[in-house]
């Protein structure tokens, strides 16, 4: 019988896969990048604050295009992280002492996720947000969401993988090495046991059980149960009972990619690039509607769609990052 893993590379039956050309692909990235650029940088020049939907989205995006070889300044990630770090500077202290900000573990770890990405050394700032982490609800086997802002902050196993990936990276003090291993090996229990009951929760159970060290066969399994959800339009829904959407579907492709190993040329892949090509829009992001209540002033941070602005930017950069993975480098 063929394991979970081996399963991935075979084709669903419903799925009848395009064949997109790298230039239809490589295009696709290079007309993303421009409002991810500007939703990023406008927020930063009209908030002091982390943004997760305007940062950590489109850093995905960014980090994930330059390691294809698309071209992108230097000084774009060196302004985001410049702008992060003087937010989680202006909070040391209560991330040090455990209180930490209004978005608690998902903006403390999304910040942390977007400053690696950004090339951003450890100094004394990542040091406070690790402290918070290990502070923070310290009789739990997981961390959980404080949150209710699906699909982004609704998530425990969002939650629990941001945490686990930050202390992996960012935790270097030795003194905290046997808390911080014993919050990862209880994570990683939680993980094991705990079903996934929409898309972002099997994204991120995925993505946090390699960053756990679970046992390669829990891996596979979590990524076939995530490749099993895929739509006969190639694409993925944030919720079962909902049509497809960017967001869902950049996310799960680059977690199979990345995680589970599905290669870019097998056709669940290729029938997601497909998805995400027909549903781009002229301005080369991706629309999809906010199902949160919003809590935020108002503001135009120079990406589209106005009120559902933020999960169409999330949307995007998770879109944008699963195309570039399909890219082929410049030779």
């Amino acid at each position: 019988m063929l394991s979970a893993l081996a399963l991935l590379s075979f084709p669903l039956p419903h799925l009848v896969p395009p064949t997109p050309s790298q230039n239809e692909i490589r295009a696709g990235v290079e007309a993303a990048l421009v409002p991810l650029k500007k939703g990023a940088v406008g927020h930063s020049e009209q908030k002091t604050c982390f943004g997760c939907h305007n940062q950590a989205f489109p850093m995905i995006a960014f980090a994930t295009a330059k390691g294809r070889g698309f071209d992108l300044p230097a000084d774009l990630f060196k302004s985001q992280a410049t702008h992060i770090a003087s937010f989680i500077e202006s909070n040391r202290e209560r991330f040090a002492d455990g209180r930490g900000t209004g978005g608690q573990v998902d903006t403390a770890g999304y910040a942390l996720l977007t400053l690696e990405l950004a090339g951003y050394k450890h100094d004394e700032n990542t040091a406070a947000v690790i402290q918070f982490l290990l502070k923070t609800q310290p009789t739990r086997d997981y961390w959980r969401t404080n949150s209710n802002r699906p699909p982004t902050e609704a998530s425990h196993f969002t939650t629990t993988y941001l945490a686990v990936r930050a202390l992996n990276y960012w935790g270097t003090p030795a003194a905290d090495k046997q808390k911080m291993n014993k919050r990862i090996e209880s994570a990683r229990a939680w993980l094991v046991k705990m079903p996934a009951k929409d898309t972002e929760d099997r994204v991120f159970r995925l993505l946090a059980l390699k960053e756990a060290g679970a046992e390669a066969k829990e891996i596979a399994s979590a990524a076939w149960d995530l490749l099993q959800t895929q739509r006969t339009d190639g694409g993925w829904a944030q919720l079962d009972g909902t049509r497809s959407d960017a967001l869902a579907t950049g996310a799960a492709l680059v977690a199979l990619h990345q995680v589970g190993g599905l290669k870019t040329n097998t056709p669940a892949y290729r029938s997601g690039v497909g998805y995400l090509l027909k549903t781009q829009r002229k301005d080369g992001t991706w629309f999809v509607r906010s199902r949160s209540k919003p809590f935020q002033p108002y503001y135009e941070s120079g990406f589209p769609h106005e009120k559902n602005q933020f999960v169409s930017c999330a949307a995007t950069g998770w879109a944008t990052a699963a195309l570039a993975l399909a890219s082929d480098p410049p030779k």
